[in-house]
């Protein structure tokens, strides 16, 4: 049933493109046949009383950060986040500044290992960030969502093309295979704490004096940006009271991210998910305090292994594809589509209607889409 579901997203999204502009056929009238007119008395129609739907009213100079839904001052919402990459090795724990992540991205890369881009909003006075790593082109594409300031060390060949768009405004420890480009590599210092490739950071401070020498606006000016990326439930919480909702407390990555088995518990509570890697707490070096997160989505998407070293693509823009919602103890199959590089990743319920998500921190795991992910001990993979 899911899969005919996902037959029919598709169908319907393509079917809006191709007959939502077809033309009327025109009414035929017959004249009525005129009497000679009576002077009755006759009474006006009362006129139809117009609702217009009004959408969330904030007070002057307010609006909602794109990444967590929370009420700021709009010259705060429209400041650019970072995307910034840091590695899930055991040997590279703790990361610092990811407790600042108001999404953060979890998903393959050669090697069994998976990686993580968070994006943080805030990060001018974070201290220390990192320990910083290298990119892959496809969280080059989930980073576009957020307009941001992609912050990485270096990448693989087939990062070259993506990091030199003009719109792409990265800083990089190193440059990127197949280029002679660092931009802003003098952000990064290595520390003595931990070895070699595990001990590159930056800081807040840094990373906006380079963005000032690059001339990279730190407010979003690109005009493609949707400062609307999710659907908040912004009139109370979405418990998840949907037909085909079930119960979510643990929800097992270890069958997708087979080397750190990531994992989120639910917190009874305090309503949110708390994170580990390795079967411990995945906590920020900087707090000390384990990483929580009050939405959980599952993104199944479709990959390729490019040549024999294992590196991989994924298909960042699609609508065949499905996943999971997991919030507030409970979870939802839910479908998705990305139409663009800077349209956001939407996310839909069976029905079709827009998901809500709530408000507060996001975790969003790309599942590869012959994996699997385990809630409360039963084994969900893509369709079912």
């Amino acid at each position: 049933m899911k899969r005919f579901k996902l037959a029919l997203f598709s169908a319907i999204l393509a079917s809006s493109l191709l007959f939502g502009c077809g033309k009327k056929e025109e009414a035929v009238v017959e004249e009525p046949v005129v009497e000679e007119p009576q002077e009755e008395a006759t009474e006006e129609p009362a006129e139809e009383e117009v609702v217009e739907e009004v959408g969330e009213v904030l007070p002057a100079g307010k609006a909602r950060l794109a990444t967590t839904g929370e009420v700021v001052d709009e010259a705060v919402a429209n400041e650019r986040p970072i995307a910034i990459m840091l590695p899930t090795d055991k040997a590279a724990q703790p990361q610092y500044g990811i407790g600042q992540a108001g999404v953060l991205y979890e998903c393959m890369e050669e090697g069994d290992m998976s990686r993580q881009m968070a994006i943080i909003d805030g990060w001018k006075d974070i201290e220390k960030l990192g320990n910083v790593r290298s990119c892959r082109d496809y969280y080059v594409y989930w980073a576009l969502e957020w307009d941001p300031i992609l912050v990485h060390f270096g990448g693989p060949y087939y990062l070259a093309d993506a990091v030199s768009r003009s719109d792409v405004h990265n800083i990089t420890g190193c440059a990127v295979n197949s280029t002679n480009s660092a931009p802003g590599a003098g952000a990064f210092y290595r520390t003595d704490d931990k070895a070699a490739p595990h001990n590159a950071y930056t800081s807040g401070k840094n990373l906006t004096q380079y963005c000032e020498s690059l001339e990279y606006p730190l407010t979003h000016e690109n005009p493609e940006y949707h400062p609307d990326h999710f659907n908040f439930a912004v009139n109370g919480e979405n418990t998840l009271d949907v037909d085909g909702a079930f119960d979510a407390k643990e929800v097992d990555f270890g069958k997708a991210f087979p080397c750190t088995k990531s994992g989120l518990t639910y917190n009874e509570s305090t309503g949110k998910y708390d994170k580990t890697l390795y079967g411990a707490p995945q906590k920020d070096g900087a707090t000390g305090e384990q990483l929580q997160f009050d939405n959980i989505l599952v993104q199944f998407t479709h990959y390729e292994t490019r040549d024999a070293k294992g590196y991989l693509a994924f298909a960042c823009h699609d609508n065949t594809h499905d996943g999971y919602l997991i919030t507030k103890g409970k979870a939802v199959h839910v479908l998705w589509r990305k139409s663009s590089d800077y349209s956001p990743t939407e996310f839909f319920y069976d029905d079709l209607t827009p998901v809500e998500v709530n408000l507060g921190k996001t975790y969003i795991a790309v599942v590869q889409d012959d994996k699997s992910v385990t809630i409360d001990g039963t084994e969900y993979k893509p369709g079912n």
